[in-house]
């Protein structure tokens, strides 16, 4: 898995984009005492339910992979 440039940053607007994405389709209300990997976990497997974003093989599922994922999701929007 190679690092994008920035990535810190797209992972930034990936929750964010995430955010605003599951609360248009009314899918969730995230709490201020929510973490953020508490966030990406949640964003990925919506946009993953929602065919989006390809998902990763269940056993390779992990912090690490799931924040490489959405920062590329987050790189290709506009």
């Amino acid at each position: 898995m190679k690092k994008l440039k920035n990535e810190k940053e797209w992972i930034k607007k990936a929750i964010s984009a995430g955010t605003k994405y599951g609360e248009a389709r009314g899918a969730v209300e995230f709490e201020a005492t929510d973490s953020a990997n508490e966030k990406l976990e949640y964003i990925y497997r919506l946009l993953v339910h929602d065919k989006v974003i390809q998902p990763i093989p269940e056993e390779q599922v992990s912090q690490k992979a799931i924040k490489h994922r959405l920062a590329i999701w987050a790189s290709k929007l506009k």
